[in-house]
């Protein structure tokens, strides 16, 4: 993936669309039993949904991460529809949220995202899935390299692993501890999706975690706080018009 020629993603073939399906029973279990992703704003009144639909609003209209990453989406040529593209929905486990490369659409786990910070990092964290899906052809299901490299990707970028996060889990005080919380948690993200051992999946990190590191895209920057996300977004819309105008 990275630092590869990019192209459009396309659809998986069909022996990756029966290893999506595994996924998704273990892991979303609203999309096997009815067949097809839920859509539309209104199409749930529980009060779990209600609260998700309205933190995703909040999140889409105001968060700087989010709001650049829609842009580049749109930019490279996979414009975002939140009725369309995001799904509320209640999941196994402790999962906040996930890609559906199937339907390249982005899950996220009502019964998990409990305030409007969380529901910010999962958004951020699954549009960067997304907009790698964009880009280039990621092969979700057969490659695990190329899923540790987006996964090492979003969590650098989406800031999971901001200081104000750490200092929350207890986790600081490390030498390059930004370095170590990436691997981290792209490690988890892998194990909480594929049925692998932890040795496996630190292997795969560690084989592209170099290149997908340093691979900073839309952003131009590791975006540590909101504030340098919003430098980020002012630089991405001036690159923009720049070569707009060329």
């Amino acid at each position: 993936m990275a630092g590869a020629p990019y192209e459009r993603g396309r659809g998986p073939a069909a022996g990756e669309q029966l290893q999506q399906q595994h996924v998704s029973c273990q892991v979303f279990p609203e999309r096997v039993a009815q067949g097809n992703p839920q859509q539309g704003f209104f199409s749930s009144f529980f009060t779990s949904n209600q609260k998700c639909q309205l933190r995703l609003l909040k999140t889409l209209e105001t968060n700087p991460y989010v709001k650049l990453l829609l842009d580049a989406m749109k930019h490279s040529g996979c414009a975002v529809n939140k009725d369309r593209h995001f799904s509320c929905e209640d999941c196994n486990g402790n999962v906040s949220g996930g890609f559906d490369a199937s339907t390249s659409q982005i899950v996220l786990c009502q019964n998990n995202i409990h305030n409007q910070a969380h529901m910010n990092r999962v958004v951020t964290h699954e549009l960067i899935h997304a907009f790698d899906h964009c880009r280039a052809h990621v092969d979700w299901f057969t490659n695990i390299r190329h899923l540790a490299c987006s996964e090492v990707r979003a969590a650098n970028l989406s800031g999971d692993c901001s200081l104000f996060n750490e200092i929350f889990r207890l986790h600081f005080g490390l030498k390059q501890h930004h370095q170590t919380c990436v691997r981290d948690r792209a490690t988890l993200s892998i194990l909480a999706v594929r049925n692998i051992s932890k040795e496996v999946a630190k292997k795969a990190v560690d084989e592209v975690f170099e290149s997908c590191f340093n691979d900073h895209e839309p952003f131009g920057r590791i975006p540590h706080n909101k504030t340098y996300a919003r430098y980020a977004h002012r630089d991405f819309q001036n690159r923009d018009r720049y070569y707009s105008n060329i």
